[in-house]
């Protein structure tokens, strides 16, 4: 009783803290006069965040690099296939040039990065300082050019009336605020529903922490969709993925006891998965500048199947192995195919 209480509670603040802060992101950004992407990146995305930033700093400084990895993994996971996907099947996201030049191709980078690191000798402190680092020039350089990319096109309109940018930042602390308290309640009444029914540690990192905590992203992202505001829908995911990949880990990393060591089932199943579907978001953002309602239903396809395979996976069921040669040998690399055609079609309509 107490874990449903929890579990509702926590929604309603997370439903709260969307609107207020897809309101105020938006006011900062007229006030401002930096495209809305841009705080959609950095401001919403940072923020959205912080569950992560505090699960997996708590299990790290616990010397649980299972859930500290898992979280990170799991919620870049379901950044990408279900909130992309739910927002897309809301509306249409249109994908920005900037995103499909620049910011895409640095979270694909960063994923192949996690999986380096993870193939070699984990995230230790020398590793998360590093991390870190990049966190610091890839915000700098994000203001930088959304500065430049200002201009009678490209700024974001200024209505009459506007909101004073004193109440732009108020409504976005008081979001940031709302998500973060909604996020703990309605994770910890997801874990202790999990653990109550005997789910393993790793499937509750993986899946259950790693959507608890990414609820944040899900309910701003989709509030953004169905408000129109796309560019804070798709920057959010973009700029959470990269925010959990060099601030998240980077912070684990720094304060774990004995670094951050990847445990071997993630690094040989889940990093992989992470990167590829880092990957398959440049071209479905490529064909035709957005993200259509049938692309997002098929990330939603994607992320159903990967959570049946991990749970069938931690279930050791008979199904796993034939399940997992479907999805490698018959559906991804249809999938691959067809997203190439895609591509292909549209460089050809460019060039026309």
């Amino acid at each position: 009783m107490i874990s449903l209480i929890a579990l509702v509670g926590g929604l309603a603040l997370l439903l709260l803290g969307a609107e207020l802060l897809v309101r105020g992101a938006t006011g900062a950004a007229r006030r401002l006069r930096i495209p809305a992407l841009v705080i959609g990146l950095t401001v919403v995305a940072y923020g959205t965040s912080a569950p992560e930033m505090a699960v997996s700093l708590r299990a790290a400084l616990a010397g649980n690099s299972a859930i500290a990895v898992g979280n990170v993994v799991g919620s870049n996971l379901f950044n990408i296939l279900m909130i992309l996907g739910l927002s897309a099947l809301i509306t249409p996201l249109a994908v920005k040039s900037r995103l499909i030049r620049l910011d895409i191709p640095v979270m694909i980078g960063l994923s192949a990065l996690l999986l380096l690191l993870a193939l070699t000798r984990g995230v230790g402190r020398i590793e998360g300082i590093g991390l870190l680092l990049g966190l610091v020039i890839y915000t700098v350089l994000t203001f930088r050019l959304g500065r430049q990319e200002v201009g009678p096109s490209t700024a974001t309109p200024v209505p009459e009336p506007q909101r004073p940018l004193w109440r732009s930042l108020g409504f976005i602390l008081i979001g940031l605020v709302a998500l973060s308290v909604g996020a703990r309640y309605f994770v910890d009444g997801a874990v202790w529903l999990a653990d109550s029914i005997g789910i393993s540690e790793v499937v509750i990192g993986l899946v259950i922490v790693a959507a608890g905590t990414s609820m944040p992203e899900v309910v701003t992202s989709v509030v953004a969709a169905a408000r129109g505001e796309r560019d804070i829908a798709v920057g959010n995911v973009v700029g959470s993925n990269i925010f959990n990949i060099l601030g998240v880990m980077g912070v684990s990393g720094i304060v774990a006891p004995a670094g951050v060591a990847i445990p071997d089932s993630i690094r040989q199943f889940d990093l992989p998965i992470m990167l590829a579907a880092a990957v398959i978001c440049l071209p479905i953002a490529f064909t035709g500048g957005k993200i259509s309602r049938w692309e997002g239903a098929l990330l939603l396809g994607y992320f159903a199947s990967y959570v049946t395979y991990i749970i069938l996976r931690a279930a050791d069921h008979d199904a796993v192995e034939p399940f997992g040669w479907v999805m490698a040998g018959i559906v991804m690399p249809l999938t691959g195919i067809t997203l190439a055609l895609l591509v292909g079609r549209s460089i050809i309509s460019h060039r026309r």
